[in-house]
């Protein structure tokens, strides 16, 4: 009968260094090295990369020099396997200034212990406070301006961003100023709430916790850990299985690739864990904190770099970083505040002599760098990006992926998904996905074809489709590797559960009216730099207006009337339609990102229509002008219904043009590509032509009519005709439309109706835009 092993005795080990402390629990191995996966990090050239190991031995921890270069010193002498005592001084390359580490029993974590992490004492982390002060007995007031009483040097955080109110009986309650960004206790936004013990408070980049008498103070730095458990994602009511358990840890300053064939789940895989389609089981922690639960505040954290590029390509470089800058940053920021973090960021990327160039002249590596800039305006911790080498040459592939091994060596944790296998060898960990979203293989880069069996990437992907059945998740579960890399390496506990935490809805941004003044400012600009739309959009009215002028000649007669008020309701339909018909669409990639980051909906398609109305309603102005001034109406008595006739007129075709745009909007945000859009305009087109009662008797024919309702143009050509008198002009059965009728009650019928349908579709586009949203959005 084989001996069961003896499970180890030893309590837990604290390990305090210069950079923070680290809890360790019997049961595990413990690395230490310059390797920025080890579970002791020195960034320090005296220090191996693989330098020591320590473990639990029974009763007591011993400590394991890994043949280093410049050795392990225990209280100044050299050692190569050591009983460890707490107390005494271990130095790692030198025994006189190497980085430094002492050995402590760990006491039983306290409830008043805070850590930078959720639930401290479940996950072992602990990190030591960035500062300490005592709490004064009274108000504290925490923002960006330098006469807070807690000054926070974080371009997200408002000036006045929130309160810590002392309360006579000795307790705390925190309130938000109405900031931007939001403040948050435990990971959910508050606009006041009570502070309790362990209690964490948000603000920006940095975690507030009261302690005692002390506020300490935890800065999100960037070095921040992954640890992803049991994810599972499923469609079709659990019938078909899109991501199948998937965990692996990822370390601090890790570069993290994602391959796999087409269809084995990376961009599910990504969508889960930046918060966009939460799994439907499973846990993303984030430094320990649960990024679903969490994710009102942690969102600001996280950088996404999606597969398209999110950037105007008409704009320069730095006119996109800075309107982006606007649009994240509070409104309290100075200008010099956000130009300097632009200039930083373009410096950073490596941009300065493209800084002025329109984005559509660079290349693809450098628009994807430019991509890259706008995520890093905020520091994420985290940086997504899906497929960053696409349609890039190897040159490109390389310098993009050599781009984000900086960004990781730098200080972030970078998480890229790729098809390219060129330059693999600089991450530091590889995820291969099999079909069905299954871990058919995660560690080291180098390792992975030979644990695959392969000797180059294409034939490995094309086992996948060659063995369907083969159970890859079961074989690398069973393997080494899964117990070095994942099991081993995870310092998180499982969290248990069917389904994660349901995220708090995010805050809504403050400054809407500001944010809406620079989406208006960025969409003129780039506008304004379209001069194809320029040219078209000038010329077009002119043109329709020539067309109805030759056609009216100089009175409107019964010959010439009803021509004329066609070609018009053409014209401002043509004219609406088209300016809008592509805005939403080709933008899609950049609304989604934008709305992640906290962009108000309301404020985007407001923006769209402001723009886009005031141009189209200039349009319609010119092409009635062009089309009737100096013409003789002929309107009965010479006056309109109630104002002048030319009035009128142009009254009516501004509100069909207007309502033709919210068309157009709403054929935009209901195609998914842009290709098919002119088509449908075409058909617009013809649709308002034969509904507007110009061609067919609509009045009277069951169906016809009331479909007729929904055509703008139907309206519009009824207010000019009621204008003109046209069943006076041209009577007959076609004229005797009520709708035509020259009253005031008609009249205002149909103007009102057309701010009804443009009402209605500015609602649906809303609706539609919803949909596009990330799933965590639409709460």
């Amino acid at each position: 009968m084989a001996e069961r092993p003896v499970a180890p005795t030893a309590s837990e080990l604290v390990l305090e260094t210069d950079t923070g402390s680290t809890v360790m629990s019997p049961g595990r191995d413990y690395h230490v090295g310059r390797d920025p996966l080890s579970d002791i990090v020195f960034d320090d050239a005296r220090v191996s990369w693989h330098h020591a190991v320590l473990r639990c031995d029974q009763d007591h921890w011993t400590l394991a020099d890994q043949h280093s270069t410049n050795g392990t010193y225990a209280d100044g002498r050299r050692i190569e396997h050591w009983a460890v005592r707490p107390g005494s001084e271990i130095r790692f390359g030198s025994p006189a200034d190497g980085p430094r580490a002492v050995p402590a029993d760990a006491p039983e974590p306290a409830p008043d212990r805070p850590s930078a992490v959720s639930q401290p004492r479940l996950t072992g982390t602990f990190r030591r406070p960035t500062s300490v002060r005592p709490l004064p007995p009274r108000t504290v007031r925490i923002g960006r301006a330098p006469d807070n009483d807690l000054v926070v040097d974080d371009l997200t955080v408002s000036r006045r961003h929130a309160e810590l109110r002392a309360h006579p009986d000795g307790t705390y309650e925190i309130a938000d100023l109405d900031s931007h960004n939001g403040t948050y206790l435990n990971g959910r936004p508050v606009t006041c709430a009570r502070v309790g013990p362990g209690d964490i408070i948000g603000v920006g980049h940095s975690a507030f916790c009261v302690v005692g008498t002390e506020l300490q103070e935890y800065v999100d730095t960037g070095e921040v850990s992954l640890d992803v458990q049991e994810l599972t994602v499923t469609v079709d009511g659990g019938r078909t299985v899109l991501l199948d358990h998937v965990s692996f840890p990822v370390g601090e300053k890790c570069l993290l690739a994602v391959v796999g064939p087409s269809g084995a789940g990376k961009s599910t895989l990504l969508n889960a864990l930046t918060g966009q389609r939460p799994a439907d089981r499973g846990t993303v922690l984030y430094d320990g904190r649960d990024l679903y639960r969490d994710y009102a505040e942690l969102r600001g954290r996280i950088g996404l770099v999606p597969q398209d590029d999110i950037l105007h390509p008409q704009l320069t470089v730095r006119a996109a970083l800075t309107y982006a800058a606007e649009l994240r940053f509070p409104e309290d920021t100075a200008p010099a505040e956000r130009e300097a973090r632009v200039s930083e960021v373009i410096r950073e990327l490596g941009l300065e002599h493209r800084a002025d160039q329109p984005v559509h002249r660079l290349s693809g590596g450098q628009r994807k760098r430019v991509s890259v800039a706008l995520e890093l305006l905020t520091k994420p911790s985290l940086l997504f990006l899906d497929e960053p080498t696409s349609g890039l040459d190897p040159g490109m592939d390389r310098s993009v992926m050599t781009m984000l091994r900086g960004l990781a060596d730098d200080g972030r944790t970078v998480v890229v998904v790729t098809h390219s296998v060129l330059s693999l060898g600089g991450c530091d960990r590889l995820l291969v996905l099999a079909p069905g979203g299954r871990v058919a293989y995660y560690g080291l880069p180098d390792d992975a074809l030979a644990f695959l069996g392969h000797e180059q990437w294409p034939e490995a992907f094309e086992a996948f489709d060659r063995e369907p059945d083969r159970d890859w998740a079961g074989q690398y579960r069973a393997s080494p590797f899964h117990r070095h890399y994942v099991t081993e390496a995870t310092t998180q506990p499982h969290h248990p559960g069917p389904a994660p935490a349901g995220p708090a809805p995010p805050p809504r941004p403050r400054g809407w009216g500001a944010q809406l003044g620079t989406l208006v400012r960025r969409y003129t600009a780039v506008l304004s730099a379209d001069r194809t739309f320029l040219v078209v959009m000038t010329a077009l009215p002119f043109v329709m207006g020539a067309m109805a002028r030759a056609l009216a000649g100089g009175r409107l007669t019964p010959d010439t009337a009803m021509n004329a008020l066609l070609i018009l309701c053409v014209g401002a339909v043509l004219t609406g339609a088209a300016n809008a018909v592509r805005e939403l669409v080709k933008e899609r990639p950049v609304y989604r990102r934008e709305r992640a980051v906290g962009l108000p909906r309301s404020a985007y398609l407001l923006s769209k229509i402001v723009v886009l109305g005031t141009v189209t309603v200039a349009q319609a102005v010119v092409l009635t002008l062009v089309a009737l001034l100096g013409v003789d109406l002929d309107a009965p008595g010479g006056r309109g219904v109630l104002l002048p006739p030319l009035a009128e007129i142009t009254l009516a075709v501004a509100l069909l043009a207007f309502t033709a745009m919210m068309l157009g909007l709403l054929v935009s945000a209901l195609v998914r590509k842009e290709e098919v859009t002119m088509p449908l305009l075409v058909l617009l087109a013809i649709v308002q032509v034969v509904f507007c009662g110009a061609l067919l008797t609509l009045h009277g024919v069951p169906g016809l009519e009331q479909l007729s309702w929904l055509v703008p143009s139907r309206w519009a050509l009824g207010a000019m005709a009621g204008t003109v008198g046209l069943s006076r002009l041209v009577p007959g059965k076609l004229t005797a439309d009520p709708l035509f009728r020259h009253t005031p009650g008609v009249w205002l019928l149909d103007l009102a109706m057309l701010l009804v349908l443009s009402a209605l579709c500015g609602l649906a586009v809303a609706r539609l835009l919803r949909r596009q949203e990330p799933a965590v959005m639409r709460k």
